[in-house]
């Protein structure tokens, strides 16, 4: 009888302590959203560039991780704005972030009269995700192999200071033009529609000069189609060790873009302080981190005030060289 007694005490004391622990420990895919509803990361650019595949990179690992659908949805049109705008006015009960770049961020609304939405009021930085260069490039009729002797060659042939990017009032627009002041050379920027007509037309000699992403030009530098003369980047990069940076060159200018996951205002912050979170766990795992280096992009962990932090850092070293440009769309 005793024994039968002592037994049914210890079951009751393991139930007592199970119950507390489930309590205590709630399941890791326990949804976070409100009802449960999917996240959706918002993409101002079509299926299939550099901005998507880290979208679905994210998203795949973050679902994971909320036990909650994460739905990537691109909305292209005018350069991004339109993913912003649509952001913006996310109601609160359809949680939604969005993956942006400088040009949407910074660029867009300093030039055009009405943007529709302002980058400081209408959202709040979650977690950086990744960074990334850009290289100078020469097609492979332009006899020069290093920067230097760019430089000299565009003095003595200011007929071809011609240089491509992808776009007009892109980052590559605004870096051709600072490398132009700083080198003393006047230089004229030519606007592409994308990156894969600015390549098609640097490998035929259609124009001889290019400033574009580093992931882009790399694979036509490695294949012997043109030739990047530097990157833009505080050190070399470990996809070229090779290549130069601008510093080295004898250039003092340094530049890289990003990839950042926003919130809307309407968001509240205690999602958004988890969403920070699991993001920054996302970019420590060592198969993300595979994922974006195989994209030849460079993952970055950051919280969202040291994301914020480097919003205002870069704010800093862009609004007066975009603003002394008057450049307007």
């Amino acid at each position: 009888m005793q024994r039968r007694t002592l037994i049914q005490a210890l079951a009751a004391s393991a139930t007592s302590t199970l119950a507390a622990s489930a309590l205590a420990a709630p399941a890791a895919t326990e949804p976070l959203l409100p009802g449960k509803a999917p996240l959706r990361m918002i993409v101002g650019y079509p299926p299939g560039g550099a901005t998507d595949r880290v979208a679905r990179i994210v998203a795949d690992k973050l679902q994971a991780k909320l036990g909650s659908p994460v739905v990537v949805e691109n909305k292209p049109g005018a350069g991004g704005r339109l993913s912003a705008q649509y952001v913006k006015n996310a109601p609160a009960s359809q949680p939604t972030l969005l993956l942006a770049n400088p040009a949407v961020m910074l660029v867009a609304p300093m030039v055009f009269a009405e943007s529709g939405y302002d980058p400081e009021k209408d959202f709040v930085p979650v977690s950086e995700v990744n960074r990334y260069e850009f290289g100078v490039a020469v097609g492979a009729a332009v006899p020069v192999r290093q920067l230097s002797h760019l430089l000299a060659w565009l003095r003595a042939n200011p007929q071809q200071t011609n240089f491509g990017v992808p776009a007009t009032g892109s980052l590559p627009h605004f870096f051709a033009l600072m490398m132009g002041e700083a080198a003393k050379v006047p230089v004229e920027v030519v606007g592409y529609k994308g990156s894969a007509p600015l390549t098609t037309d640097l490998i035929g000699g259609q124009v001889p000069l290019a400033i574009d992403t580093f992931d882009v030009l790399l694979p036509q530098h490695e294949a012997g189609k043109i030739r990047v003369l530097a990157v833009s980047g505080e050190r070399r990069s470990a996809m070229a060790p090779d290549i130069p940076t601008l510093k080295e060159s004898g250039m003092n200018l340094t530049g890289l873009g990003w990839n950042t996951l926003f919130a809307p205002q309407s968001m509240a912050p205690a999602l958004v302080a988890r969403l920070s979170q699991l993001v920054q766990e996302v970019m420590k795992d060592p198969d993300t981190r595979q994922k974006f280096e195989a994209s030849r992009l460079t993952p970055v962990t950051s919280s969202a005030a040291q994301t914020a932090q480097m919003l205002k850092t870069y704010r800093a070293q862009w609004t007066p060289v975009i603003k002394a440009s008057g450049f307007k769309p």
